[in-house]
């Protein structure tokens, strides 16, 4: 089979789609035909050596896919050839097949786009567990989103507004205003021509019930100096590659809340809830409510792009690699 190796870690360019075994499944294990397998910026950090975890090169990134199953192993039940599934793992997604375990995988409706699926389970839970459970987003609250037009960002708006909230996203561009606004933010603000402090004070009456945050960089301070007192500041990342200061007389000053959400180890700490939130966000994507934005779909060969797209915030929504072409 194909797959998109990382021989040295180091930069997008240096990734290359070359001839590998095919996987086995082994006990638990399940096979999956690849179908669509999603871009997420930690893939950058996997390829460079900059991630929490460093794995053995050479190695396939890739974390998030959907397809169907080609082969159960010995000992797992309820899942058998042809099976329409979506799953996670921490690499091997850029590939036409994948061995995982069978409990990480979960079904895709008949009605869901393979694309859809694969692009689903990593941002929306992670910007459900920080809508839902970290900044406790009620009915009503003004909630701005930094990077909204991104994988995590728009997430956030779509979960934020679903969650019955006034959404204010934060972006660079007219064609990423336009899309933030279909997918259910109430107002916009382009950082790169506005003063994002005032902006934001302006279109929520004083002042920002929340801030979500998965960008850093030179706009989480002002986004902070605009919130109202006791408001709850989330950080989900890093996106800008640059980690901000904050001064913590502001957080004194203001009463706020400035909490990190990390999707890696949420539910080690936080296990009931990511239950409850994995259950809800689930039950949003079945009924249709939550879906996610494919801002482009590329070929195996085309994984570069698709990553460097990514990298240099080029991408609106979810990218995803498609299998089809073969190639």
């Amino acid at each position: 089979m194909k797959a998109a190796r990382v021989i040295a870690y180091g930069p997008v360019e240096n990734l290359r789609v070359q001839e590998v075994d095919d996987p086995v499944a082994g006990p638990g294990e399940v096979v999956v035909e690849i179908a669509a397998a999603a871009v997420n910026y930690p893939d950058l950090l996997i390829m460079n050596g900059g991630y929490q975890v460093r794995w053995p090169l050479p190695l396939t990134p890739g974390s998030e896919f959907a397809g169907t199953v080609r082969e159960a192993g010995p000992g797992v039940t309820g899942l058998a050839a042809g099976d329409r599934v979506a799953g996670t793992a921490a690499i091997g997604a850029f590939a036409e097949r994948i061995a995982v375990r069978a409990g990480a995988l979960w079904p895709v409706p008949a009605d869901a786009d393979f694309a859809e699926a694969a692009a689903f389970r990593v941002t929306y839970l992670t910007a459900y567990h920080a809508v839902r459970s970290v900044a406790a987003v009620r009915p009503g609250d003004q909630v701005v989103v930094l990077g909204a037009a991104g994988g995590v960002g728009l997430a956030a708006v779509e979960v934020a507004a679903v969650l019955g909230a006034r959404v204010v996203a934060a972006i660079s561009t007219p064609a990423k205003a336009a899309i933030c606004r279909e997918r259910g933010a109430h107002e916009t603000i382009d950082y790169s021509r506005e003063n994002l402090k005032e902006r934001i004070k302006e279109l929520t009456g004083g002042g920002a019930d929340v801030v979500l945050d998965p960008v850093g960089g030179q706009y989480s301070e002002p986004a902070l100096r605009a919130m109202r007192w006791g408001g709850r500041f989330v950080c989900l990342g890093f996106a800008s590659s640059e980690i901000p200061a904050i001064p913590l007389n502001l957080v004194l000053l203001k009463g706020v809340t400035v909490s990190g959400m990390e999707i890696r180890t949420f539910a080690e700490h936080r296990p009931d809830d990511a239950r409850r939130d994995e259950d809800e966000l689930f039950g949003h994507f079945r009924a249709g409510r939550l879906r996610p934005h494919i801002g482009g779909r590329y070929a195996l060969r085309e994984v570069a792009d698709a990553l460097a797209a990514v990298r240099d915030r080029r991408a609106i929504g979810k990218l995803v690699i498609t299998m089809n072409a073969r190639t």
